[in-house]
């Protein structure tokens, strides 16, 4: 009996109104947790806790009045207690070491995460998918909750290293927000050994058992080899570490040569200048520029983009291949390209000398940057040059070098481009990127940081250009006809209550931000970008600015971009890496030929899995620039360096590196010249006796104590 009512409460249906049925069932007579409990035949610590809690919070909600020894009756306001019915929410979970997490609400409406404790997770994992039944809100507490329903798991593998025993092993995760190990029978080790990185899947999870219980697939090498970390890193966001065999033999078969008759049907660019800009090390080239002098004295200015489309069918082995990827992944020191390699670097790079298939945005433009006239449609074309951005921007600094006045028309149009696009309320994020040398082992040698100079300026306008001409020629409304279903990138405005928070913190650094207005939001952002470069406080700044903004996704529902202040706007400039923009050429090329709308729904769908693979692809990237950061500090033990302070924490200071932004605490117990303090209202830690202060943004002189490489962390002390 007691068997079945346990499995009714887990199964969410009603576990707080079960709690006041019992004080309903007899109202006026006094119950501790143990009677309730017992009355409901609850024998389990967990649950038994859980009832604790519901109790001290009805009765903080007024719902039930303490009597003597910890004893609860309901309200004397109504003998029939008028219970306000069960209230359920669905979100992800944010799980944290310690086994608590937070639930992040589908619904956007809801500004507030919801807390979970230990014993509430019902088994759930971070990332998970859940159903939560709330708990009555305390006054001035967080809102709770309990996980009654895992919706969908956000995982299926789990990197680590496994550790075996005689008679068992168990897999340590790397990722610090898996709270528990996975328990692997030795009969599932295949072939796994102590000490070794491996992949596991969870094969079950007992209901009373702490621990999943899990079988090796994937056995990755030993710790601390390149190959393996960065191995690890994608086996975590479940990226595959190869192409299937159907996808390589489908992508071998296609021909060099390009049929004749493939190219009559085309509009032909091999005449004009064509230029590619890219970084140094680039193997694929996906983007091209044209130019051409007109008549009336105004320029033709191309925008060519591989026609992956051409090659790539709906339906194909490397189509399902390339969804399933959703997007190229940029690790420190590989590419996992979302196409085989046949097509990425070779028949869909735009290489210089030879003829490539392209579909294109074609615009008359004066040098101000006027659009006159604009086309659409599949062309052929024939770099003259590969330029890399470098080298541009030596051009456009010295005005000299190859096609330098061809350069210099590019440049002057896009300035324009750019001008006109701050003026309209653009936002200018420009957060400086980390960068290494690597030996020929794969160890980090040196750390650089790139800035976005002219030269890759050029070539984002131009992009920007083509993005915002195709979407506004699909989703502008012409007449009386509805737009047609099409794939948009789209940025949301700012939650109100996230841009006053994010107010009130700049303020307390003295800074200021004017939101008043569309307009003087990004003016005020801009200003602000311009005023922390280079200060200690820059990365926490950007950081929390750009958690301020909504995130960008895409979906056929167009709302325009925020950020760059488009109402229309799509990605189409890069189909070798991105599978929204291979969508994006097949429906622009169907509405060209006056094809029906496609399917919504279908279309939606595929948006979603887009936006969250996106998602995965740039936590894998972090992760590895986390990684050789750590990496290159590993022989730096003991050394000094300039730092600034990026955060502040109950635990310690955040400090960042000053030239290669390798950040690591300065846990406060190491602190011992003072008893020191959390000020987080003025984000600083102040000492008791002396009251020095260390505050954001503030310079320092560290010594490197401790690289945690596993963990990807390092330990600095202060240095006098």
């Amino acid at each position: 009996m007691r068997k079945k009512k346990k499995k009714a409460y887990e199964s969410a249906n009603t576990f707080v109104k079960s709690v006041v049925e019992v004080f309903q069932s007899d109202p006026h007579s006094k119950f501790n947790n143990k009677q309730v409990a017992s009355r409901l035949g609850i024998t389990d610590k967990a649950s038994k806790e859980l009832i604790s809690g519901i109790i001290e919070q009805l009765a903080e909600s007024g719902e039930l009045e303490e009597g003597n020894r910890g004893k609860f009756q309901l309200s004397k306001q109504s003998e029939k207690f008028p219970h306000k019915g069960t209230a359920y929410m669905t979100g992800t979970i944010d799980m944290k070491q310690t086994g608590k997490a937070y639930v992040i609400p589908d619904d956007k409406s809801l500004n507030e995460d919801v807390f979970i404790s230990p014993s509430s997770t019902a088994h759930s994992l971070h990332g998970d998918k859940v159903k939560v039944l709330l708990f009555p809100k305390r006054k001035g507490k967080k809102t709770e909750g309990q996980v009654v329903e895992i919706l969908k798991r956000n995982k299926k593998q789990f990197v680590g290293t496994i550790e075996v025993s005689r008679n068992f092993a168990f897999l340590i995760p790397d990722n610090p927000s898996m709270p528990v190990h996975i328990f692997i029978p030795l009969s599932h080790l295949n072939g796994a050994k102590n000490g070794q990185k491996v992949v596991a899947e969870i094969t079950e999870w007992p209901p009373q058992s702490e621990n999943p219980f899990g079988e090796i697939t994937h056995v990755l090498g030993m710790p601390g080899n390149n190959d393996v970390e960065m191995d690890s890193i994608l086996a975590e966001f479940e990226f595959p570490l190869s192409f299937s065999p159907a996808s390589e033999k489908e992508a071998e078969q296609f021909p060099v040569t390009i049929p004749q008759d493939e190219i009559r049907n085309r509009k032909d660019f091999r005449d004009v200048f064509t230029i590619t800009i890219d970084p140094a090390d680039a193997k694929d080239f996906d983007d091209a520029i044209s130019q051409k002098k007109l008549q009336n004295g105004n320029w033709e200015i191309g925008v060519h983009i591989a026609d992956v489309s051409y090659y790539v069918r709906p339906g194909s082995a490397i189509d399902k291949e390339a969804y399933m990827r959703g997007t190229s992944v940029y690790l420190v020191d590989r590419v996992i390209p979302m196409l085989p390699e046949r097509l990425s670097n070779q028949l869909c790079s735009l290489q210089p000398d030879k003829d490539r298939l392209c579909f294109s945005a074609v615009f008359e433009m004066d040098e101000n940057g006027g659009i006159h006239n604009e086309w659409f449609g599949k062309t052929i074309i024939h770099s003259n040059r590969r330029f890399s951005y470098d080298e541009v921007q030596e051009i456009i600094e010295s005005g000299k070098g190859d096609y330098s006045e061809e350069i210099r028309v590019f440049n002057k149009i896009a300035t324009k481009l750019r001008d006109e696009r701050f003026r309209k309320g653009s936002f200018n994020f420009e957060t400086q990127e980390v960068r290494f040398k690597l030996d020929e082992k794969g160890k980090p040698v040196e750390i650089y940081l790139r800035e976005m100079k002219d030269a890759n300026k050029l070539i984002e306008d131009f992009m920007l250009l083509a993005n915002r001409k195709v979407a506004e020629w699909v989703g502008k409304k012409k007449g009386n006809a509805e737009p047609k279903t099409f794939v948009y990138r789209v940025h949301d405005s700012p939650v109100p209550e996230k841009l006053e928070n994010f107010t009130q913190f700049i303020a307390k650094l003295g800074y200021k931000v004017n939101f008043t207005n569309k307009k003087s939001l990004a003016e005020s952002f801009n200003r602000l970008f311009e005023q922390i470069k280079g200060k200690g406080e820059e990365n926490m700044v950007e950081t929390i600015a750009v958690r301020t903004m909504a995130k960008a996704i895409y979906t056929t529902t167009n709302i325009g971009h925020y950020g760059l202040s488009f109402p229309y706007y799509t990605h189409f400039t890069s189909p070798i890496r991105r599978y929204p923009d291979l969508m994006v050429h097949r429906l622009l090329q169907e509405y060209l030929l006056k094809g029906k709308s496609a399917n919504r729904e279908e279309y939606e769908v595929k948006c979603d899995h887009s936006s969250e693979m996106e998602r995965k692809a740039e936590s894998a990237e972090r992760m590895s620039v986390k990684y050789k950061q750590a990496e290159f500090m590993v022989d730096k033990v003991g050394q000094i360096f300039d730092g600034l302070i990026s955060g502040v924490s109950k635990w310690g200071i955040f400090v960042e590196i000053v030239g290669t932004k390798c950040e690591g605490m300065i846990r406060l117990r190491d602190m011992n010249d003072d008893f020191y303090y959390l000020d987080e209202e003025n984000y600083q830690v102040i000492g008791s006796r002396k009251g020095q202060q260390y505050k954001l943004g503030g310079k320092v002189r560290i010594k490197v104590k401790k690289v945690d490489l596993p963990r990807k962390q390092m330990d600095f002390i202060l240095v006098n």
